[in-house]
C-alpha cells in the first residue's frame, strides 16, 4: 500500500493513500488515538489531511502518523442512521432502463444495502456514501440540472447521496427524503459524518 505526505502549509500535512478504504482505516485510527495537538483531520476519496494547533504540534505528531496503521476497518461499528425515502426521484425509470432492472429491483437494490459515510464535499452536508451495490453504478446525467432540490437522493459511479439543499447537481436522482441533512442549530450541523453507517428505508 502506497503512502506520501505532502506540506499543506506550516501546521498540517496531506496524507495520500491508494483507496477509500485505506482513508477510512487512517480516519478511524486517528479517531480512536488522536496525536497531540490535532486540530481537524479531513477525509476525502484518496487523501486526509490533518492540520494542528501550531507547526510543534504537526512535528512531533509527524513519525507516529508515518506509521500510521491504515487497514480498512468493517464499518460494523459505526453510529447507524436510517434514512426514510420516498423513491420517486425524476430519474427513476431512466436508471431502470440503464440497469436492465425493474423500477421495484432498483428501489430494493437500493434500499437493500449498507452504506458508509466516506466524506463530505461539493457542498456543506453533503457526504459521500460508499457500498452502492455494482448493479446501480449508472453515469451522471448527460447535461446537469441547474436546480436539484433538497432532499434529492442521488447516486452515481460507486457513490450515492442526499442534496442537502437546492443546488445544481448531475446524478441521477431516484427519490427524496424530508430528514434534514444540515442544521445550523444542531452541535453539529451536518446529520452524517465520516465512518457512520447508513440504510435507506423505503416509504
Amino acid at each position: 500500500m502506497n503512502r506520501r505526505f505532502l506540506p499543506y502549509g506550516e501546521r498540517a500535512v496531506l496524507l495520500e493513500l491508494d483507496s477509500i478504504d485505506h482513508v477510512l482505516g487512517a480516519y478511524a485510527a486517528i479517531q480512536n488515538d488522536p496525536p497531540d495537538g490535532l486540530e481537524d483531520v479531513v477525509p476525502a476519496a484518496l487523501t486526509l489531511l490533518m492540520s494542528f494547533t501550531d507547526p510543534e504540534a504537526l512535528s512531533a505528531a509527524l513519525p507516529a502518523l508515518k506509521e500510521i496503521d491504515t487497514t480498512p476497518r468493517a464499518a460494523e461499528h459505526g453510529e447507524l442512521a436510517t434514512i426514510g425515502v420516498h423513491y420517486d426521484g425524476a430519474d427513476l425509470s431512466e436508471v431502470a432502463a440503464l440497469t436492465a432492472m425493474s423500477i421495484d429491483e432498483v428501489i430494493s437494490v437500493h434500499s437493500g444495502a449498507e452504506y458508509t459515510v466516506a466524506f463530505h464535499g461539493f457542498a456543506p452536508g453533503f457526504a459521500y456514501l460508499i457500498g452502492l451495490d455494482d448493479r446501480l453504478r449508472v453515469p451522471r446525467r448527460p447535461s446537469p440540472r441547474t436546480a436539484v432540490p433538497a432532499g434529492s437522493v442521488a447516486m452515481t459511479g460507486g457513490f450515492t447521496a442526499v442534496y442537502p439543499r437546492r443546488s445544481p447537481g448531475g446524478w441521477q436522482l431516484v427519490g427524496h427524503t424530508d430528514t434534514p441533512m444540515w442544521n445550523e442549530d444542531r452541535s453539529s450541523p451536518a446529520l452524517l459524518g465520516p465512518g457512520m453507517r447508513v440504510r435507506f428505508e423505503a416509504l
